[in-house]
């Protein structure tokens, strides 16, 4: 139980007017008038109200103690971190030459009454965007036989696949360069002669050679139905495509290949004709992150003292992948490099460190500590008197904002000569905003228990959000069965935003390799020795509601179903749903009754007729038997999945 903290002063406002009447009665029993309309009353509830506020104020020591006793124990508040996208830019027309996206390139969602300001990212690579043509085409059919086709498609149409197509043959294009993170627009003129297939779901796959193996390309459409007839293909290749050689052609290769089909999915019973292929770049895809860059900005000069303190222009300052470098200004050397460091305990008096606080955009160098003995123990370097210090580059925004949805960006900033749209492909995900006094002090207690070292589940917690503070959420549970036993699981949400139909996408929920990764390690050299520690994303419980609503009389039917269909997502939400809105709680199963309560509480349902709850497979789509009461494992979360509503009017 923790120690109540004292007031010091309990008095409030009214308590301070009655002592003052009290003393008016009693020093100046003339003044009989202690109506609110009185003058003299009025300047009693004034001071009255002064008063209080520097008793509130002073009640609010014991939290700024609290809060110093944090920062000696190390415990910092963790800044915001920056949502991340790829951003596609549209070409106006194929080029002769290569058209460079540089870094920092500023594109934003458009600014709309509905929305307010609009949010803004910048690139944090360099794009070139690549001219290339079709130099090759060949095929390769189930036997393995290379067939060229170059020279004789000017002549006559080819089959891209054996009379019998089979799985695993394919389709190749050379094109004249490698064209990495680049779209490729594929026209082909074919005859419909692979009878049989679905032009929606054609059992074809497009993939790139990055030099070694093939690599999947993302396919933005395909208007061709399948090789199917004539249209173009649009393809985004993958950054590891490379000039390589096929059958001793070189080029940067491309290919259709014939995937095995699925359940119920139509397979071609003849082979496509090909009549002509052209190949050309119409675009390209870059990182950009939802934060400012922030370049070579002078702090200030060196007072040539231990423990100084310099403040960037822009706070907060959001993590972006890379250190950030301290330069300062030397004589001799010209600019030295200082390295950033979580603390300075491990700093010797001549190592060139810095802190730097991301929250507050403070940049602190070592200080000087005197010893028992009378010596002044220097932990860092200090710069000498009148140096120049300057960031190299750091990056400033940040917070949940920055998760939009897909295709949300598109305007440009920046003029690019050429570009006529962008726009992003996918969702962006790892916006979270930046934490707050209230979580702090709920952390200090952790950190100061844990010591760097996990035991507990909610130790493991902690440093998990300390590696990866862009998760949403994260939970410790321990391994549920006998094989791994002694093993801990630590489930990672990534922070994203919901598409524009208020729905998560499944795909959203899966945190990147780079996540999963960095918390492992982390988790490594800090975990009890025999442990195992399994870093992984949870597994998803799908839900489908199923509900009839009866509306009242003056309520719109259309508009109570898609209230009550945002209600459900939102309850049954992985990452702000459940009772407080923080998330739906891991292992906790879902009750018919709450979604009762939920739609009977929605403005205009006059009754909640029916309502049935299904387990669902979020990944096949497959739904199970009505149920009073779905179950979630302890390692699992709600998903929902595809919920129905029908509202009757009275």
């Amino acid at each position: 139980m923790a120690l109540p903290a004292p007031n010091l002063d309990d008095r409030r406002f009214q308590n301070l007017v009655d002592d003052a009447k009290r003393l008016v009665q009693r020093r100046c029993p003339e003044w009989t008038d202690h109506n609110v309309s009185d003058p003299g009353v009025t300047l009693i509830e004034t001071f009255a109200y002064m008063t209080d506020q520097v008793i509130y104020r002073l009640n609010r020591v014991p939290d700024r103690n609290y809060i110093r006793f944090l920062e000696l124990l190390g415990v910092h508040l963790f800044p915001p971190t920056a949502a991340r996208t790829g951003v596609t830019f549209w070409l106006s027309a194929p080029q002769d030459q290569p058209i460079v996206v540089p870094i920092g390139v500023e594109v934003a969602t458009p600014r709309t009454e509905a929305v307010g300001s609009s949010v803004a990212f910048t690139t944090t690579d360099e794009l070139s965007i690549v001219p290339c043509e079709m130099t090759y085409v060949g095929s390769i059919p189930v036997d393995g036989t290379w067939r060229d086709h170059t020279d004789s498609i000017s002549l006559s149409p080819f089959s891209c696949f054996s009379p019998q197509p089979a799985p695993d043959e394919v389709l190749l294009i050379g094109l004249s360069t490698a064209v990495p993170r680049c779209a490729v627009n594929i026209r082909l003129d074919c005859n419909i002669e692979g009878i049989g297939v679905d032009p929606e779901w054609p059992p074809l796959v497009w993939e790139a050679s990055d030099g070694q193996s093939w690599v999947e390309c993302e396919l933005e459409r395909d208007t061709t139905g399948g090789l199917n007839r004539a249209g173009e293909v649009v393809l985004h290749v993958p950054p590891s495509h490379v000039v390589s050689l096929e059958h001793q052609l070189r080029a940067g290769w491309l290919r259709a290949r014939v995937t095995t089909p699925e359940e119920d999915q139509p397979f071609y019973s003849n082979s496509p004709l090909i009549r002509k292929v052209e190949a050309f770049t119409i675009g390209g895809t870059t990182e950009a992150v939802q934060a400012e860059v922030m370049e070579g900005e002078v702090l200030g000069f060196s007072e040539g003292v231990p423990g100084q303190r310099f403040d960037v222009a822009r706070a907060p300052v959001v993590p972006s992948g890379d250190p950030v470098v301290l330069e300062v200004s030397d004589e001799e050397e010209g600019w030295q490099e200082w390295s950033e460091v979580s603390d300075f305990s491990q700093s010797q008096g001549q190592d060139r460190h810095f802190v730097l606080d991301g929250v507050g955009g403070e940049v602190l160098l070592g200080p000087a500590v005197r010893t028992a003995e009378g010596e002044l123990l220097q932990y860092g370097a200090v710069p000498p008197k009148g140096s120049v210090l300057r960031v190299r580059k750091y990056h400033t925004g940040g917070g949940r904002q920055g998760n939009i949805a897909q295709r949300a960006i598109r305007v440009c900033r920046t003029t690019i000569p050429y570009v006529a749209r962008v726009e992003n492909r996918h969702a962006a995900s790892g916006g979270v905003d930046g934490e707050d006094i209230e979580e702090a002090k709920i952390r200090g207690p952790i950190v100061l228990r844990t010591l760097g070292r996990a035991v507990t589940a909610e130790d493991y917690e902690q440093l998990a959000r300390e590696a990866a503070p862009e998760a949403a959420r994260v939970k410790a549970v321990a391994a549920t069965s006998d094989e791994e036993a002694g093993g801990v699981r630590v489930l990672l949400v990534p922070a994203v935003a919901d598409d524009e139909d208020g729905k998560l996408s499944f795909e959203q929920l899966v945190p990147s390799v780079e996540m999963l990764r960095s918390v492992a390690t982390f988790l490594d050299t800090r975990r009890t020795i025999g442990a195992r520690v399994m870093v992984e994303p949870p597994a998803y419980q799908g839900v489908t509601v199923v509900a009839m609503l009866r509306a009242r009389p003056w309520a719109d039917p259309a508009r109570l179903r898609a209230t009550a269909i945002d209600a459900l997502y939102s309850y049954l939400h992985p990452i702000r749903g459940g009772m407080d809105g923080t998330g739906w709680p891991f292992g906790r199963p879902v009750h018919m009754g709450e979604v009762y309560a939920l739609l009977q509480r929605l403005p205009g349902t006059e009754l909640v007729e029916d309502v049935r709850l299904f387990a669902a497979n979020p990944i096949t789509g497959e739904r199970g038997q009505a149920a009073q009461r779905v179950e979630v494992a302890a390692n699992a979360l709600v998903f929902s999945y595809e919920h129905q509503v029908r509202v009757e009017e009275i």
